[in-house]
């Protein structure tokens, strides 16, 4: 081989050496350039984000120290995934960058829990706060960190949950227990409950609180109870279908609400880490003329989505029954949760369509292939529902919607609501077709109606649901359980029947 060839050849080989070492240099730059606030801040348009991280403890705090964006929204640097998650992220990010408008950003989405464990990981965190018991910590956070430590792969449980609001700040949001009873505002203190003299509407007044609550009565009869195979997303649960009778009641005509919730709060609380068993025992003593209502839960249950008279949720069904109890000793009249049967009953409100109003399910539903292309139809039932096409990720309050033919609001969307009935996926089976109350034992709840995330599909008048207990109360640490509130459902609450009372004339 000639000289020339050899120069010739070395020098292809130093240029692909400098050119290889340009590359990672140069890749090098990048990572490090990408993994920059600055960087960050370029791509990601919201609005408050830089605000709210800087009011952040993450930003703002005693020690100076400023966590960036890539140290919570990566995994650590010597995680395998590092890169390929960054990748992902910078893909999806740059994309929506540039064909997506801000004004049609889901901005109070990317606030939500649900959003967050898909961007914060649990191994940034720990990489970070390698002592979970630093000094000054309260005894309640060294009793969640023990639980955190005990159960994080076997329940799958995210440091974000408990600390949503570290990395952002959120207007509302506390992760603290709430301490004391809960000023709703003035208003009159009722004295009495109301007169009910005719099987008719009327406004029940709490007596010693200014909780009122408006209830409709809802005529007895006769109807078709769950869906038949033509119906679209029907489950099997929802059949035979059977023809079943239920008698005249009355029914709240919303969900009960935050004022009429904390009207029972304020009244019942217990301060104290009252045992279940205890709460258990006296609650169910037939000579009591009081009860014991919920200890205080960890932050403002509402989520920051504001009280007044949106839903009440986050309470259990236990504390949902309680609040029946206490409502009738307080007025004299039987209040209760409805049975499955009087709640589809209600929802329809005399008709046998999916929906109390006119309309398909596929048409209304974004599930299936097609409807990548071509987005649901929301009219009517944007009119009559709060659900993930017009809710914005949050509860509303009842004036949002329309009521249905028995001038009931909210039955289809806004939150899932507790019924009576233990649930089973063979209920319908039961030959009882009379005020059926359902299995007689079992291990979770009937809920009905669909909330403000679901699809419409799932706000079919005859679509069933049930409590998931357990999974409810994942990142609960305390020991036993709170008997009073879930920690890991937000779209839940209910409403009242009252039964008719002895002498009133249904017909």
């Amino acid at each position: 081989m000639s000289q020339k060839q050899n120069d010739k050849y070395f020098l292809m080989g130093l240029g692909g050496f400098i050119l290889l070492l340009a590359c990672m240099i140069g890749f090098n730059v990048l990572m490090e350039y990408t993994s920059t606030n600055a960087a960050c801040m370029a791509c990601h348009v919201h609005p408050d984000a830089e605000a709210r991280w800087k009011q952040s403890v993450h930003y703002n705090n005693a020690s100076g120290t400023v966590t960036d964006c890539a140290k919570c929204h990566l995994p650590p640097a010597g995680d395998f995934r590092h890169l390929a998650v960054k990748a992902r992220f910078g893909v999806t990010h740059i994309f929506a960058f540039l064909t997506k408008k801000k004004s049609n950003i889901d901005w109070h989405k990317m606030q939500t829990l649900e959003h967050a464990r898909k961007t914060v990981f649990n191994e940034s965190c720990e990489a970070c706060h390698v002592n979970l018991y630093p000094q000054g910590i309260t005894d309640d956070g060294i009793t969640a960190h023990l639980y955190y430590d005990d159960n994080k792969a076997t329940a799958d449980l995210d440091c974000i949950s408990c600390h949503l609001d570290a990395g952002h700040f959120l207007e509302g949001y506390k992760h603290e227990k709430m301490t004391g009873k809960v000023d709703t505002g003035s208003g009159e203190i009722f004295s009495s409950a109301a007169e009910v003299d005719g099987f008719r509407d009327f406004t029940e007044t709490v007596p010693g609180t200014p909780a009122s609550i408006s209830m409709i009565a809802v005529p007895g009869g006769t109807f078709r109870m769950g869906s038949d195979e033509k119906e679209p997303f029907r489950r099997e649960d929802e059949s035979p279908v059977r023809e079943v009778t239920v008698s005249s009641f009355f029914m709240s005509e919303v969900e009960v609400t935050w004022n009429q919730y904390w009207a029972f709060y304020n009244e019942t609380m217990s301060e104290g880490r009252t045992p279940p068993s205890v709460v258990y025992a006296n609650n169910s003593r037939s000579d009591v003329d009081a009860v014991t209502g919920p200890t205080p839960p960890f932050g403002f249950p509402d989520h920051g989505w504001g009280m007044g008279d949106r839903p009440a949720i986050t309470m259990s069904h236990y504390a949902a029954e309680t609040f029946c109890q206490w409502l009738s000793l307080k007025t004299g009249r039987t209040y209760r949760l409805p049975t499955e049967a009087e709640w589809e009953y209600a929802a329809r409100g005399g008709t046998d369509s999916p929906y109390f109003f006119e309309g398909s399910p596929k048409a209304f539903s974004s599930n299936g292939f097609w409807k990548k292309f071509s987005k649901p139809s929301t009219d009517p039932i944007g009119r009559y529902a709060v659900y993930a096409a017009n809710s914005g990720d949050k509860t509303q309050e009842p004036s949002s919607v329309e009521a249905n033919p028995f001038g009931l609001k909210n039955m289809l969307g806004n939150v899932m609501e507790y019924c009576s009935d233990w649930y089973a996926a063979d209920a319908y089976a039961s030959g009882e077709t009379v005020n059926p109350k359902g299995p007689s034992e079992g291990t979770e709840y009937v809920v009905r109606g669909g909330n403000y995330s679901d699809d419409a599909s799932q706000l079919r008048c005859a679509a069933r649901s049930h409590t998931e207990n357990d999974a409810w109360l994942k990142t609960d640490p305390q020991n036993p359980k709170s008997i009073w509130w879930y920690s890991d459902i937000v779209g839940i609450g209910f409403r009242v029947v009252c039964e008719v009372p002895e002498g009133i004339d249904v017909n």
